[in-house]
């Protein structure tokens, strides 16, 4: 099984309210990202870690990874500086790269942290999934959501654990929806746990 996430920010404290993540500390948002992990993914599975992996956090990279399943793939984020000084951390990815191309199924995707607009296979029904934006709905966030297969694989939009391509598709069209619920009746709505 292939998997996706961004943004963990293993280790930040600031992300709980930057996200509006429903966690009351680090040691609870951390515990719950690696036990909702473990409870999807398998040993053989390849997850996509597609940047911001750990944060300004207290235990290292590496003591993180080795709590998770799976074979585990990273798309470097703009918060993976440390993670990729450590060389410890590093042997525990299959791959490292900023930007990446792979075949899930029969479907193309690009994978890069920074949303872009133009990827490979665009044209021809191909997605792009990437982080960086979390929740928010800014000028990035209207110009990529124009975009079916511009998919954000960010932690807070897909229950705080790695995703399918199906499930960020899903996922992605109910963040969407949830905008347009919220300017029809002026009401907040959560987000997708």
């Amino acid at each position: 099984m292939i998997y996706y996430i961004s943004d963990l920010h293993f280790g930040h404290a600031r992300v709980i309210d930057m996200d509006k993540r429903p966690f009351s500390s680090i040691e609870e948002m951390d515990a719950a990202l690696i036990s909702r992990w473990n409870e999807k993914v398998a040993e053989n599975d390849d997850v996509y870690i597609v940047g911001d992996f750990a944060y300004r956090n207290g235990y290292s990279a590496t003591w993180y990874l080795r709590r998770l399943k799976g074979k585990k793939h990273l798309l470097i984020g703009n918060h993976d500086r440390h993670t990729l000084a450590d060389s410890s951390a590093i042997s525990c990815f299959e791959s490292v790269d900023k930007m990446m191309h792979l075949v899930d199924g029969e479907r193309s995707v690009c994978l890069c942290h920074f949303p872009i607009a133009e990827w490979n296979g665009k044209r021809y029904g191909g997605y792009h999934v990437f982080g960086h934006l979390h929740i928010r709905r800014d000028d990035v966030y209207q110009f990529m959501s124009r975009f079916d297969h511009a998919l954000n694989a960010g932690c807070m939009l897909n229950g705080y654990t790695p995703a399918t391509l199906d499930e960020l598709i899903e996922n992605n069209a109910l963040f969407r929806q949830q905008k347009t619920a919220t300017k029809e009746n002026g009401a907040e709505l959560g987000i997708l746990r």
